[in-house]
């Protein structure tokens, strides 16, 4: 596995990984509002982040150049020296394999080593375990927690944090 630069092309295998609107939910949390969604609404969404340069998309390949996951690093404030993970997905054949966490932890050197931080932090709800567990398994560690309301509901998100220097 190898992390490369977004490519339009990744929403249409993207749009894929999100099969019901609680799993879309969980991935995207507030910034859609609309199930299915669809490549385009990704590429109008991102391609203007993108060129502010504090917005990262990132598509984790395998061997054969096939995408298998997906997240974002962006800059939340003003203050460079931490980022916030976000938008992380994997391919639902390829999850409770490991690989969830060889992406965070190839997505946590590309922060230390291209963008020089020293926190990193992201958002999970409640009621997305298996991703919470894998979070602190690379070293996330809970700092906060606050109810969220979703079209869906309101659920609870807990605010995990990974100091890296």
């Amino acid at each position: 596995m190898i992390l490369r630069d977004y490519k339009k092309e990744d929403s249409a295998v993207i749009c894929k990984w999100l099969r019901s609107e609680a799993e879309f939910y969980r991935w995207s949390a507030d910034r859609f509002n609309k199930f299915p969604i669809q490549e385009n609404d990704i590429e109008e969404h991102y391609a203007p982040l993108i060129k502010t340069k504090r917005f990262i998309p990132l598509t984790a390949v395998d061997d054969e150049g096939n995408p298998i996951g997906h997240f974002i690093i962006r800059y939340p404030t003003d203050d460079n020296s931490f980022v916030r993970f976000g938008f992380i997905v994997l391919n639902p054949e390829l999850r409770g394999q490991g690989n969830g966490k060889k992406m965070l932890r190839l997505g946590i050197e590309y922060a230390k080593e291209h963008l020089d931080v020293k926190r990193i932090d992201l958002g999970v709800f409640a009621n997305n375990e298996s991703a919470r567990h894998c979070y602190e398994s690379v070293g996330f560690k809970e700092y906060g927690r606050r109810n969220c309301e979703m079209p869906i509901g309101t659920w609870e998100c807990i605010d995990m944090e990974l100091y890296v220097k």
